[in-house]
């Protein structure tokens, strides 16, 4: 269809309030690719798929296409979520059912495409394939809807993500997109759209938790000639890629729902402030907001309702703190990132001190959802204090990695183990971060606790931004909590001192207790009392950081001490690791009986450690062995044993 053609219908489409004919629903349905007459291939292309090979996967399908003189359309779409089955390829016969492949590489392009173009399946790398109640199904494939990993989600959130063009407005349109918009500016007050939002439920999926509605109804009740909605991108956690995910799969559900609840507080400009390592979602987001305007959306008088709207994209430095709201209000000002006092509040005073709410993507990417179906159809999901769905980022040790929505109350044994597929290679579970560096863990006596806010604080844990960061038996909780308070301390803005010299001292007790102790007499009482001093260190800043971040900087310490205090005093007592992770604590042995003096070892070793003749059995000097393990990799004849 010819874009001139499609921008009419499109137009006809937003502002029909009537049911359709036949032929425009046809056309709607070509747009979708619901009907097609030419064979559509699809390659996700997010930054996971680019990261695991769709790339060269895309370039293998163009050449089968030219080799084989076959006219079809390839389309590169956003990730569906399931990130460890990257690349994945679908097809889209002619009146068939669109069918998705899994860990397609470049060198199964062709296999795959002779076999669905012979109308047969490739079961090696069969994924699923997707319901239509118009096109004719493959036998013994079943629906997408059935897959493991999808079958007990409930996709808001994430309902067109891997499905669509993202660089298609005329697609989301003809999904439905921007009526929910376009509804609101018509039909309905600022006041009724907070009312509305306030009442399924909703709150903020950036951390806090706090009722969207009410948030908004600070700013719409503040007077002021200027409002400011800004959408806070700036996904820093470690493990996090929600928003990346949502913004390169469907941006145009951010766009309308931002626009949605700029209309709510009564904010004329709007920013998107995203990190700048995000390069394929600022693209993509640059193509919708162009399409946007193009087709009258945002901008000046919008669809003749006296509505003005413009957006703006502010390209953060990838600093962990301006994911505090007043650090990212000064980073737009062009000021240094560092979070001030409140009150006053951003909704109150915050952007060139007027009244500005800020919203996480994931929040703002339900908001079309509930003014298209209700706020009691989204209030049916999840608890009675945490309503709708939640997006986690699976990670770590886990079968299945990627991104998967869930009502709230699902437990979390049922995500790692249900959808998640349970531990990689069959190991025992040990604990799972959640909530970043400003969360905690959750060990096995509490995985059957149903999500919400206020059951995560209880164990120690939090919802945070949604990542879950999967560990298993070979794990060392110390080490985990050395990781984060090093991140931590490393993205500390420096403003307060609780923050930045507490996180410093807290990392310098960690770093002690994990590598190798000195012979001195007190190395054993200092190591000690480092421990014993990491919960008042702790508590202190807690009690003393200026911004939620430094008050929470703690958490992962005082996570890992509650529940593996064992292995810290292993670490300090028994001065060994059992996970053998911290590397100056591992003791490395050779076995005398099995050591032929091949001398490669030695010749290996960083440290000279090891000594021995030729063709005699070697030994390590513990003072000068570091641990490194440089000694058990090379050892051909297994002789090198770890105490």
């Amino acid at each position: 269809m010819k874009n001139s053609n499609k921008k009419f219908l499109v137009e006809k489409v937003l502002n029909n309030t009537k049911p359709f004919d036949k032929n425009t629903l046809l056309t709607l349905k070509q747009i979708t690719k619901e009907e097609n007459n030419k064979p559509i291939i699809y390659i996700g292309a997010g930054t996971c798929g680019l990261g695991a090979g769709a790339g060269k996967t895309k370039i293998a399908i163009e050449q089968y296409l030219e080799t084989n003189n076959i006219d079809a359309e390839i389309i590169a779409v956003g990730c569906i979520g399931l990130c460890s089955s990257e690349p994945i390829m679908d097809v889209k016969l002619p009146n068939k059912q669109r069918v998705s492949f899994e860990k397609v590489n470049n060198t199964d392009v062709n296999n795959i495409l002779d076999d669905v173009f012979a109308n047969k399946i490739n079961p090696k790398h069969i994924l699923a394939q997707f319901k239509s109640d118009t096109q004719e199904k493959w036998d013994n494939v079943i629906d997408i809807s059935e897959h493991p990993f999808f079958e007990k989600q409930e996709r808001i959130v994430l309902e067109n993500c891997g499905i669509i063009d993202p660089t298609s407005i005329e697609e989301y349109i003809a999904k439905g997109g921007y009526k929910a918009y376009l509804n609101t500016i018509r039909n309905y007050k600022s006041k009724e759209i907070c009312d509305l939002i306030e009442e399924s439920g909703l709150r903020g999926r950036g951390g806090g938790g706090f009722s969207t509605g009410k948030k908004w109804k600070f700013s719409l009740n503040t007077e002021a000639d200027q409002k400011y909605f800004i959408c806070n991108a700036d996904e820093g956690d470690p493990g996090a890629f929600m928003d990346r995910a949502v913004i390169e799969g469907d941006p145009h559900k951010l766009i309308e729902g931002q626009a949605i609840s700029a209309f709510a507080i009564g904010a004329t400009k709007a920013y998107i402030y995203i990190r700048a390592e995000y390069p394929l979602a600022i693209e993509r987001l640059e193509i919708a907001l162009k399409k946007a305007k193009e087709y009258g959306l945002i901008g000046k008088n919008i669809f003749g309702t006296g509505v003005d709207l413009d957006f703006i994209i502010k390209k953060g430095a990838g600093a962990f703190v301006c994911g505090e709201e007043t650090a990212l209000i000064h980073s737009i000002e062009g000021k240094r990132g560092m979070p001030r006092p409140r009150p006053p509040f951003p909704a109150v005073s915050g952007l060139f001190e007027k009244p500005t709410i800020i919203n996480n993507v994931e929040t703002l990417a339900n908001i079309a959802w509930i003014i298209n179906n209700g706020a009691g159809n989204f209030n049916k999901y999840g608890t009675a204090t945490s309503k709708g769905t939640k997006v986690f980022a699976l990670s770590g040790k886990i079968t299945l990695t990627g991104l998967v929505e869930v009502a709230m109350g699902t437990t979390i044994r049922e995500i790692i183990y249900n959808i998640g597929g349970g531990i990689l290679n069959n190991k025992k579970f040990k604990s799972v971060q959640m909530g970043g560096p400003s969360g905690g863990c959750v060990v096995e006596q509490n995985l059957d606790i149903q999500i919400d806010y206020e059951s995560l604080v209880e164990i120690g844990a939090m919802m945070g931004s949604g990542g879950m960061v999967v560990m298993d038996e070979e794990t060392c909780m110390v080490d985990v909590a050395k990781f984060f308070m090093s991140f931590i301390q490393r993205e500390s803005c420096g403003k307060c001192i609780p923050c930045r010299e507490g996180t410093g001292r807290m990392l310098e007790i960690l770093e002690l207790i994990t590598t190798k102790p000195d012979n001195s007499s007190n190395d054993a009482l200092v190591r000690f009392r480092g421990i014993m001093e990491l919960e008042s260190l702790a508590d202190v800043i807690k009690d003393t950081s200026l911004c939620g971040l430094g008050q929470s900087a703690p958490n992962p310490v005082l996570s890992t001490l509650k529940w593996f205090k064992h292995e810290y005093e292993e670490h300090i007592f028994d001065r060994k690791c059992d996970a053998g992770v911290c590397q100056s604590l591992r003791i490395f042995k050779i076995d005398v009986d099995k050591c032929t003096g091949c001398t490669i070892c030695a010749k290996k070793c960083p440290t000279d450690a090891i000594i021995g003749s030729r063709k005699a059995a070697h030994y390590i000097i513990d003072d000068k062995c570091i641990g490194c393990g440089t000694c058990d990799e090379v050892c051909k004849f297994d002789a090198i044993e770890i105490l």
